[in-house]
């Protein structure tokens, strides 16, 4: 398999963890969203939408979109289950994972960052603000939403990873980029400690990818 991906891209990053959790091996491709890779020729015939990440099978098929990524690998590599067997418990999981990749992420991306800036016009501390606005309004309701579940474990539910710590894990390490306050989210911050821990996670974090070694333009 082929990852086409950014270091920094929080999608991209939610895929490394799933590779990195079911042992499954790949071929790193890198492309550098800010100059603008994304949009050549070469990687549109791949995805058109000109998004990252996008995984090529060995057989030729690219899958695009992060969740669905992660749900077919969930489906083809079913050890270890990324979603519990319960509907109930997998209807959880699924909520807070939607709630970090549907609700604040689509808003804090890099294609909506420059759009603020050009044509926007909009200061980078006025952009920096909409950033941190965005994660302070999702984490506000994900956090009594994981405080106050018995179904709270050592992660998101009970004491394994899942699709939902999968989603949490790079949103909260971008929230750290931008210097959001986290003092407020224990429960967050306590359940990001602990995936960190993992050398899954490790592996996968950004500053850890072969690009994160040269200088970003």
């Amino acid at each position: 398999m082929k990852l086409h991906n950014f270091n920094l891209s929080s999608a991209s990053f939610r895929v490394r963890i799933a590779l990195n959790l079911k042992g499954l091996g790949y071929d790193y491709v890198s492309y550098v969203l800010r100059r603008g890779d994304q949009r050549g020729e070469g990687f549109l015939q791949l995805n058109p939408q000109g998004l990252v990440p996008a995984l090529e099978l060995d057989d030729g098929t690219v899958l695009m979109q992060s969740m669905a990524i992660i749900e077919y690998l969930d489906e083809a590599h079913p050890n270890p289950p990324l979603l519990p067997r319960s509907p109930l418990a997998r209807a959880r999981v699924r909520a807070i994972a939607q709630a970090i990749a549907c609700d604040i992420h689509p808003l804090n991306n890099l294609r909506v960052l420059k759009y603020l800036a050009k044509p926007l016009d909009l200061a980078e501390e006025t952009r920096d603000e909409w950033y941190r606005h965005w994660v302070r309004t999702g984490f506000d309701g994900l956090e009594p939403q994981l405080a106050g579940s018995p179904e709270t474990g050592r992660f998101c539910h009970g004491d394994g990873p899942t699709q939902a710590d999968i989603c949490l894990v790079p949103q909260v390490t971008n929230a750290m980029r931008f210097n959001c306050d986290l003092t407020p989210y224990p429960t967050i911050r306590r359940i990001y400690e602990a995936c960190m821990a993992l050398p899954t996670f490790q592996e996968a974090a950004p500053d850890r990818q072969p690009e994160a070694t040269a200088a970003q333009p």
